[in-house]
């Protein structure tokens, strides 16, 4: 999902956002590990190797690519309760 280079801008990463990072000791593997953002430690609107984010577990990386945003409650099997 998004477009090339989107995760390089920091206007398109948004708290509750399911992303995929590469952790600092992830780097020369570039393994992947999903979560959702917590927190935008980037603070530059732009950052060649993507912008750094904590997730959701406490695990800090940059963005390799964007995912989807965070499924809600209302979003979930079993949550559409019917209204009298």
């Amino acid at each position: 999902m998004g477009t090339p280079g989107s995760n390089r801008q920091r206007m398109v990463i948004r708290v509750g956002l399911t992303v995929d990072i590469i952790q600092k000791n992830d780097q020369c593997t570039g393994k992947r590990t999903r979560g959702t953002v917590n927190a935008i430690l980037t603070n530059s609107s732009t950052h060649p190797h993507g912008i750094k984010v904590r997730l959701d577990d406490g695990r800090v990386g940059r963005v390799a690519e964007i995912i989807g945003p965070e499924t809600t409650g209302a979003e979930k099997p079993g949550n559409d309760r019917a209204r009298d």
